[in-house]
């Protein structure tokens, strides 16, 4: 008995270093390689499978120099304005987001681009304690191996901007029917303001919300202290 509860634990030892060793040559693998497609891109296209509907995904890699600074500032500014400083996890809007749950204000999002890039890039979309556990390793790995830079990168490049579009250059021709190097500041700010729920809310035909939240993403544009602040990257 004892010896078979040996092997099995000396084989999950393996089996987990194993699955170590292959997350971490992954993540190293895609800090050079141009990333071709995402988890939730394959997520998207089997649940259009599964609903017996063709769905197109539309997305064209761009690297950094080919990424405009607006939407690159744009982007920080609307989803995670501590990028450059933190290692992965924003610990103050981790803390905003416990405190207004047990006000009884709702859930609100903490995730930070390191952690929705993990999860885009390599996961699945949903709420799990298994996610949310793989997120956190891959968003450590991320950070281990990566610069800020090349997170974002990848961010811009794979994120989902409506059904079927992934990444920039994809979204702005697809709302815009402009490259994204031609990416105006409103246009990269609404962009950006429709991130939260991109499958619901459209750049071109924004509602008041997205307007609203548009304009607010280019006061904090300013208030980072404009263009200079991606040389903290």
């Amino acid at each position: 008995m004892r010896r078979g509860l040996r092997w099995l634990a000396r084989a999950l030892g393996l089996a987990l270093l194993g699955w170590v060793g292959l997350t971490v040559l992954l993540v190293l693998m895609f800090r050079v390689v141009p990333v071709g497609g995402s988890m939730v891109m394959l997520e998207r296209k089997v649940e259009a499978w599964r609903d017996g509907r063709s769905l197109e995904i539309r997305h064209d890699w761009r690297p950094w120099r080919e990424l405009p600074d607006t939407a690159k500032l744009a982007v920080i500014a609307a989803e995670d304005q501590r990028f450059p400083a933190h290692h992965g996890f924003d610990l103050v809007e981790l803390r905003r987001a416990v405190e207004a749950s047990f006000n009884g204000d709702g859930l609100r999002g903490a995730s930070t681009i390191s952690q929705q890039t993990a999860k885009n890039l390599f996961l699945w979309t949903g709420r799990s304690w298994l996610r949310k556990a793989l997120e956190a390793w891959f968003t450590l790995l991320l950070e281990m191996l990566w610069p800020k830079e090349r997170i974002l990168e990848v961010y811009l490049n794979i994120v989902e901007w409506d059904d079927g579009v992934f990444g920039l250059e994809a979204a702005a021709r697809h709302y815009f029917g402009v490259s994204a190097a031609d990416l105006s500041l409103v246009q990269a700010s609404r962009l950006a303001a429709i991130l939260p729920n991109p499958r619901a809310w459209s750049a071109s035909r924004p509602g008041a919300h997205v307007l609203r939240r548009s304009a607010w993403i280019r006061g904090q544009m300013r208030n980072l202290g404009g263009m200079s602040y991606l040389q903290r990257l």
